[in-house]
């Protein structure tokens, strides 16, 4: 074979392996356009998607923490006292509402009931007042039974808003919230619902207290 016909095979070789090679390339081409176009969308939403490694911590969440804390401790406190003695000369159950107290005399008892009652109600917290007498208090998110039958909310003098014991003008103030924009309130307010607040509005039952106390709180002075 001279070297004309050699090279000439060789040339037709070479056409050959670089067209299979170049159907070879735009084949695995279209195979990865494909690829990307399927799975990075996927890929990115589950990028966004994804929650953070680390939860966001919030100034409530700490507060929370804190104060499971402090009850803890005050827990073990309470424990460790009651430990010492066998008899407790006075004991009250404190029923701490919303609004309102209520007290109920249990009188004398030893120690071991004392664990009993605080078993049968894992959310009392105990704690000593005064020599030899233990307090058990109980927090009810309630109106208590007298509040129910004498709340209303108005404006104090001082402009604030706050609860009172029976009509506002025996002026009996329980709590105060907030100071009120009255300028604010005047200009978007209703006149029945501004004079409605000044005669004092009754409040019955916990939903009414918390349902008065949102509405007026867009009027809260800010600073």
């Amino acid at each position: 074979m001279n070297a004309t016909r050699i090279k000439k095979k060789l040339q037709k070789q070479w056409r050959r392996w670089k067209r299979r090679s170049l159907t070879l390339g735009l084949s695995s081409l279209v195979i990865a356009v494909v690829w990307v176009s399927m799975y990075l969308p996927d890929k990115v939403q589950h990028l966004l998607s994804a929650k953070p490694p680390v939860a966001v911590e919030t100034l409530q969440y700490y507060q929370q923490v804190e104060e499971a804390k402090e009850d803890a401790k005050e827990d073990a406190n309470f424990w460790k006292e009651l430990n010492k003695i066998k008899q407790v000369n006075e004991v009250i159950v404190r029923h701490s509402y919303v609004c309102g107290e209520e007290e109920r005399a249990l009188g004398r008892l030893n120690t071991d009931e004392i664990y009993n009652l605080l078993n049968e109600h894992p959310t009392w917290k105990g704690q000593f007042e005064g020599q030899g007498k233990v307090v058990l208090n109980e927090t009810i998110l309630d109106l208590s039974p007298t509040c129910k039958q004498r709340a209303y909310m108005s404006m104090d003098k001082d402009g604030n808003l706050s609860l009172f014991d029976g009509p506002p003008e025996q002026d009996k103030v329980i709590k105060t919230f907030f100071q009120l924009d009255i300028s604010s309130m005047e200009s978007t307010l209703p006149d029945d619902a501004l004079r409605h607040l000044y005669d004092g509005i009754r409040i019955q039952d916990i939903d009414e207290y918390n349902s008065v106390l949102s509405t007026f709180s867009d009027y809260a002075r800010k600073g």
